[in-house]
């Protein structure tokens, strides 16, 4: 019973995988009608990478053992340099956005 389950399954997906991916190739081909240029996209990416090494700056600092007070909770790193990285990712998404895509013609 399992291995039929698991066959149907299998099958959906393959066949679910194959009409999403025709469906992508149709749409991406011509991006026309679309609000924001494939040069907006590759901005919005780096934006967002930004925001998570912002993210990834903020973490740490935890103690060893929980009773003990680690004042590396108030690093320089943690409290100014990540918030500000965040802050700047979140405008470069927002220039992102704003940009006017170039016309090919």
């Amino acid at each position: 019973m399992n291995c039929f389950i698991s066959f149907y399954v299998s099958t959906f997906r393959l066949t679910l995988h194959k009409i999403l991916n025709e469906m992508a190739k149709k749409y991406f081909e011509n991006m026309d009608g679309f609000a924001l240029g494939k040069e907006n996209l590759k901005l919005l990416v780096i934006g967002f990478v930004i925001i998570v090494v912002g993210f990834m700056l903020m973490t740490g600092g935890k103690a060893s053992d929980p009773s003990v007070f680690n004042p590396e909770i108030f690093s320089f790193r943690r409290i100014t340099l990540a918030p500000m990285v965040v802050l700047f990712g979140f405008l470069f998404e927002i220039y992102a956005i704003m940009k006017k895509p170039k016309s090919e013609k």
